[in-house]
C-alpha cells in the first residue's frame, strides 16, 4: 500500500540568519532561523520586541533595508528560491504570490489616493483586469470583508474611514489576487478589542473560503492560541521552541516561553492594592459633556442641520482617595475624551469636584490641579521630547512645582528612576535609545515626580509587549501602594483591568452603560454591551494551568 507524499510547504524556512552593519559593528537579528508552513496553515510567530519578528516578514517578502546583510540559509516559496529573485520578478511577485497586512492600516494606505483606487490598482497589475473589471471585482472583495456599502467607501480617503474599515480594506487587497502565502503582522494590535474581534472572525472565515497559507506575527499568546495551528517562538532572533499550539502552549519546554505565558494577564490573579478605606471621592465626574467640531455661525447658516459631535454625554462618576478605576471601551467610546476633559486638555459642560473643590470650566484649573492630576499617555514617543534628555525631562515638574530645591534635582531624578527600575545613567540619554517599556517607565517616573493626588493613564500598555506590559502594570500598583496617589486606568483590555482595578465603568458612544468591582465582572446583571467586550477578549481558553516541573 502507497503512502501519498506530504503536499510541498508553501513556505520553507530553512536555517536563515540575517544581520544589519550600524555605526557600532553587525547586529545578528535572525540566527539560524528554520520552518515550514503547510497549505492552509496558519502559523504564528510569538516573542517580544526586538525578538526579529518583523524582521523575518521583511525577509520573506524581499523588502530589506540597505544595512541588512544576509548570513545564510534559504528561504523557498513553493519550492522557488526567493533569494536568487531579481527585483523584477520580486515585484510581480509580490502582491500576486505574498500578501501583507500591516500592523498600522493607516500608515500602510496611500493617504492621497481613494481606498477603491487602492484595491483595483492590485487587481489590474497582477490579474490584468480592465478599470471597470478590477471595480466590479473590487466591490465583491470589500463585501467578502462585510462592509456594508463598499461603493460608497471605495469613493473615502483614509482619513475618512476607521481603524476597522481601513483594515478591511488591506485584507481584501491582500486576498484580491488569491496569492499562497499572506503574512499578517500584528494587524489588530492598533485596533480596540470587538473591531479586533471582527477582523479575527474575518480572517479564519477567508482562510477557509480560500486555503491560503498565513504566517502570523503577534505578541498577543491569547489571540495565537485561537486562529494558529502551529507556532514558533522566537527569542532575540533564535526559535528557541516550536511545534502545535496545543503542545508548545500547554507543556511549554524552554524558559523564554514559560515567562511569556507566565506574562499573560489573569484576571483571577489579582494584584491591586489594599481596598480604600476614605469612603469620600477624591474626583467627582457630575454632567460632564465634551463637543468636538462645534459647527461655527457660518457653518449653521449654510447646513441647518449642522451639529456638533458629543466625545461624552452627561458622563457621570466618581473615584476615592488611594482607588483604582477602571474605564474600558471600544475606539470612540470616549475613554480618552474624559481623560482630556479631567486634564484641562479640552473645553467641557457640566462639573468636576477634585478634593472639595468645583470647577465648572477648564480655565478654573489653576496650579494646585494641574500639580494634583498627572496624566501618562499611549505614546511615550510622541509624549517624551526628543531632543531633551531623560534627566531633563524628569527635572521639569520638578522645578515647575518646586519639589525640592534645585541642589537636590539631579538626586532626585536619579530616585525615580531608581523608582521606576532603571539605572540612574538613564539620566545622560535621549529617549530614542531607550526601548518602548523603558520610554513609558520615564512617562511613569514623571507623572509621579510631581506627587500627584491623581494619575490618569490613558492606555499606557496598549502598545507593549505582553511581558512589559505585566511589567508596567506592577510597577504602577506598587507606586500607587507607595504614593497613596488614586489612578484613573483608561484601557481596553478587560483581562488587566480584571487584575488591577476596585472598580470598572464602561463607556459607549460617549455614554457609561454599566459600572461595578471587578470581582462582579461576570455577574448576571452586566450590561448586554459588557458581555460583548468580555467575550471578545482573546483569552488562551483553551490553555491548561503551567506543569509545576523543572524546565528542561
Amino acid at each position: 500500500m502507497s503512502v501519498s507524499p506530504k503536499p510541498r510547504p508553501v513556505l520553507d524556512v530553512w536555517e536563515y540568519s540575517l544581520g544589519y552593519d550600524t555605526e557600532d559593528g553587525r547586529v545578528d537579528a535572525l540566527k539560524k532561523v528554520t520552518l515550514r508552513i503547510a497549505p492552509g496553515e496558519t502559523h504564528a510567530i510569538v516573542g517580544e520586541s526586538g525578538s526579529g519578528k518583523s524582521t523575518l516578514a521583511w525577509a520573506i517578502t524581499r523588502a530589506l533595508p540597505g544595512n541588512a546583510r544576509e548570513l545564510g540559509g534559504a528561504i523557498l516559496l513553493d519550492g522557488e528560491d526567493m533569494l536568487s529573485k531579481s527585483p523584477r520578478a520580486l515585484s510581480d511577485l509580490r502582491g500576486k504570490r505574498v500578501s501583507m497586512v500591516f500592523q498600522d492600516p493607516s500608515a500602510a494606505l496611500n493617504p492621497s489616493m481613494r481606498l477603491g483606487d487602492q484595491v483595483t490598482e492590485v487587481l489590474i497589475r497582477h490579474r490584468g483586469m480592465t478599470p471597470k473589471e478590477a471595480r466590479h471585482e473590487a466591490e465583491a472583495a470589500l463585501t467578502r470583508t462585510g462592509i456594508r456599502n463598499p461603493a460608497q467607501l471605495m469613493r473615502r480617503y483614509p482619513h475618512e474611514a476607521s481603524g476597522g474599515e481601513k483594515q478591511r480594506v488591506i485584507i481584501a487587497t491582500a486576498f484580491a489576487c488569491a496569492p499562497e502565502l499572506i503574512i499578517f503582522d500584528e494587524p489588530t494590535t492598533a485596533l480596540d478589542i470587538l473591531t479586533a474581534q471582527q477582523i479575527l472572525e474575518l480572517f479564519v472565515k477567508l482562510r477557509e473560503e480560500t486555503g491560503v497559507a498565513a504566517l502570523y506575527i503577534s505578541h498577543d499568546l491569547g489571540l495565537v492560541s485561537r486562529i494558529a495551528d502551529t507556532v514558533s517562538v522566537l527569542y532575540q532572533g533564535e526559535v528557541v521552541e516550536a511545534g502545535d499550539v496545543e503542545t508548545v502552549f500547554n507543556r511549554p519546554e524552554h524558559p523564554y516561553t514559560r515567562r511569556l505565558l507566565e506574562a499573560l494577564p489573569r484576571p483571577q490573579d489579582r494584584i491591586a492594592v489594599a481596598e480604600p478605606k476614605i469612603e469620600t471621592p477624591l474626583l467627582r465626574l457630575d454632567k460632564i459633556s465634551v463637543r468636538y467640531n462645534d459647527p461655527g455661525w457660518l457653518t449653521r447658516l449654510l447646513d441647518p442641520k449642522a451639529k456638533a459631535h458629543l466625545g461624552a454625554r452627561e458622563m457621570s462618576f466618581d473615584l476615592r482617595a488611594g482607588e483604582l478605576l477602571g474605564v474600558v471601551g471600544e475606539s470612540g467610546s470616549g475613554k480618552s475624551t474624559i481623560a482630556k476633559a479631567a486634564t484641562g486638555l479640552t473645553p467641557f459642560e457640566g462639573r468636576i469636584t477634585f478634593d472639595g473643590r468645583h470647577f465648572d470650566r477648564r480655565e478654573d484649573f489653576d496650579r494646585a490641579y494641574r500639580r494634583d492630576v498627572q496624566i501618562v499617555f499611549q505614546h511615550p514617543d510622541a509624549s517624551l521630547n526628543p531632543r531633551e534628555t531623560i534627566g531633563r525631562i524628569l527635572s521639569r515638574p520638578l522645578r515647575l512645582y518646586d519639589i525640592v530645591p534645585a541642589a537636590q534635582v539631579k538626586a532626585r531624578v536619579a530616585k525615580l528612576l531608581e523608582m521606576v527600575l532603571l539605572p540612574p545613567e538613564f539620566a545622560s540619554r535621549y529617549p530614542h535609545q531607550l526601548s518602548g517599556g523603558q520610554k513609558q517607565r520615564v512617562a511613569i517616573a514623571r507623572a509621579f515626580a510631581a506627587e500627584p493626588k491623581l494619575v490618569i493613564c490613558d492606555e499606557i500598555t496598549a502598545a507593549l509587549d505582553v511581558s512589559v506590559q505585566a511589567a508596567v502594570a506592577r510597577l504602577l500598583v506598587d507606586l500607587q501602594a507607595k504614593s497613596g496617589a488614586a489612578c484613573l486606568f483608561i484601557t481596553h483590555d478587560l483581562n488587566l483591568i480584571r487584575q488591577l482595578a476596585h472598580r470598572i465603568v464602561v463607556m459607549r458612544q460617549g455614554e457609561l452603560v454599566d459600572s461595578f468591582a471587578a470581582a462582579d465582572a461576570e455577574r448576571p446583571e452586566r450590561a448586554d454591551y459588557t458581555r460583548a467586550l468580555l467575550n471578545a477578549v482573546p483569552v488562551a481558553h483553551a490553555l491548561s494551568p503551567l506543569p509545576e516541573v523543572p524546565v528542561k
